[in-house]
């Protein structure tokens, strides 16, 4: 067959849905008809997109990347010749948009510029992902990039909407001259003895699940430093061994600063896109998401750490 917009709809239907069965109610087809789609899709692809559990399916490694994929090009395609009724001159219209400490931020903006010229964005700071909800609900602003935590998920109304847009492990940054530099990847029991450098309560899940995974390691840590503030500041602490410090996958060091995975990956961190039902467009809301999924997969592009993580962890590394 050949793949159409309609088969990315459907795949990104039941990535949504978690169920075959739900996707075909959202879209009008009876289950049957929903299965055999998918079967053809798969095939496409030439192997499983998704694993099917009794509770409902869940999207395989190689899944997560054709369904960003196929959302980054069903945004392109609605945002092909948008244009106001009556001339051509686009509309302007206003995005407001919270972010937490993403890594995706940028790259996601500067394609907005791109695919939806007509978009003013204005972007606040916000830390905890629980005052991000709260903005959501008050109306405060329309969209954000949050994070949640595996068995932790994001907990709002039914007002606000949200797709995740990654699930990263968490990695940890050392000083250049740290005994353990030469280790592929470091323990976090090896870490029992190190001060640690950690951003506070963020109302989603940390610094809670940080201590859960030390406690699960054996040990709580001896000296903790709560700091929020600038990356390069940090940096210069740890390159100065003052402290180790829990960081996000794709995290580029200074020259005297070395980012390791941790072994086993007791640490996982998952970026939101949230926005409100209401207040914005199906079509923008996608444009969101595609835009952040394609900001991530440069931001790996560029990170070799977490490259030689994935091709050690992953029989087959599709990053």
């Amino acid at each position: 067959m050949d793949l159409e917009l309609r088969h990315l709809r459907v795949l990104c239907a039941i990535a949504d849905a978690g169920s075959v069965g739900r996707a075909a109610t959202g879209l009008g087809y009876s289950q049957p008809a929903m299965s055999t789609q998918l079967r053809r899709i798969e095939r496409f692809f030439g192997e499983p997109l998704f694993v099917r559990r009794t509770s409902g399916v869940e999207l395989t490694r190689y899944g997560v990347e054709v369904v960003a994929q196929a959302r980054d090009v069903l945004a392109r395609a609605a945002a092909i010749g948008r244009r106001p009724a009556g001339g051509t001159a686009r509309a302007r219209r206003s995005l407001r948009l919270a972010a937490t400490n993403s890594p995706v931020l940028s790259g996601m903006v500067m394609r907005l510029r791109t695919l939806l010229p007509g978009l003013d964005v204005t972007v606040s700071s916000v830390y905890a992902s629980s005052e991000i909800v709260e903005l959501l609900e008050h109306g405060e602003v329309d969209a954000a990039i949050a994070a949640d935590y595996p068995g932790r998920e994001l907990r709002h109304s039914p007002a606000v909407a949200h797709r995740g847009i990654v699930t990263e492990p968490s990695f940890v940054a050392l000083p250049a001259h740290h005994r353990l530099r030469h280790c592929p990847e470091v323990a976090l029991a090896d870490l029992a003895d190190d001060a640690w450098f950690l951003t506070p309560d963020d109302g989603a899940g940390w610094p809670g699940v940080f201590y859960a995974a030390c406690g699960s390691a054996g040990f709580t840590p001896v000296a903790v430093h709560e700091f929020l503030g600038d990356r390069v500041e940090l940096q210069d602490m740890i390159a100065e061994g003052l402290g180790v410090s829990v960081v996000q996958a794709t995290h580029r060091p200074v020259s005297d600063v070395l980012v390791k995975p941790l072994a086993g990956t007791p640490l996982w961190c998952r970026y939101v896109l949230a926005w409100r039902r209401e207040g914005l467009a199906d079509e923008v809301a996608d444009t969101l998401f595609g835009s952040a999924t394609a900001a991530y997969r440069e931001l790996i592009a560029h990170s070799a750490h977490f490259r030689a993580w994935a091709s050690r962890t992953w029989s087959v590394a599709r990053i």
